[in-house]
């Protein structure tokens, strides 16, 4: 059985990949997705593997990364419900770039390649609005390539920061657990450079925690 239901079909409309599409080809897609639960530290996806399967989060949050030889990992992003990851699969016979594992608790709509095949097989106004999606995607990806080659290291942070934060009565709060080392493996510093630079801003009073979150009280400094 598909995942679409009549309340379910909102959760699509969040999603940039499908955000070209029609009220009937969303639900046509939709149908086509299997919903999966996955308790806490599951690995999803796993580098190197040949699964064919993109994922949507419709609850919980996962951690996208990346592990070197020598058994070091580097954290590509976060992401949470509303957010989706695996979409190269759907076109591209390569093996998995990263693995994803949650960091919580998990529901996921899951399409894998043959039914999304099937899909713009029958439809196929489907696959060119869905290549615009994915070249937005694209463009994000070369923006956050570039801040990471232009940017110095606290130009890096308080760009983080920022993604991460949402906005909550007149401030700033990132919702998500987000650690010195969490940080310092996203932006591919050194978390001696993270911590000081953390501890610089909580002492002007940019930053501060809050019921566990932490709060951008006030603009960050341009540079530091």
């Amino acid at each position: 059985m598909g995942y679409y239901k009549a309340m379910d079909i909102k959760i699509f409309d969040q999603i940039p990949l499908f955000e070209k599409l029609n009220n009937e080809e969303r639900e046509n897609i939709a149908s086509r997705f299997a919903l999966r639960r996955h308790p806490k530290n599951t690995v999803v996806i796993n580098e190197g593997d040949d699964s064919r399967s993109f994922y949507v989060i419709i609850e919980g949050q996962v951690k996208v990364f990346l592990t070197d030889e020598n058994g070091k990992e580097v954290i590509l992003n976060t992401q949470g419900a509303g957010e989706y990851f695996g979409e190269v699969a759907l076109l591209d016979e390569g093996l998995r770039s990263a693995s994803v594992i949650t960091t919580q608790p998990g529901q996921f709509a899951v399409l894998n390649q043959q039914a999304f095949t099937e899909c713009i097989s029958d439809n196929p106004q489907i696959s060119l609005k869905i290549m615009q999606g994915l070249t937005q995607r694209l463009r994000a990806l070369s923006d956050n390539v570039r801040s990471l080659a232009l940017m110095d290291v606290y130009g890096r942070v308080a760009r983080l920061l920022l993604e991460e934060a949402v906005d909550q009565d007149d401030v700033k709060v990132i919702q998500n657990k987000l650690t010195q080392n969490d940080i310092a493996a996203r932006i591919g510093a050194s978390p001696k450079m993270v911590g000081r630079i953390m501890q610089d801003l909580k002492k002007g009073g940019y930053i501060h925690k809050d019921d566990k979150h932490l709060v951008i009280a006030k603009p960050l400094p341009p540079a530091w």
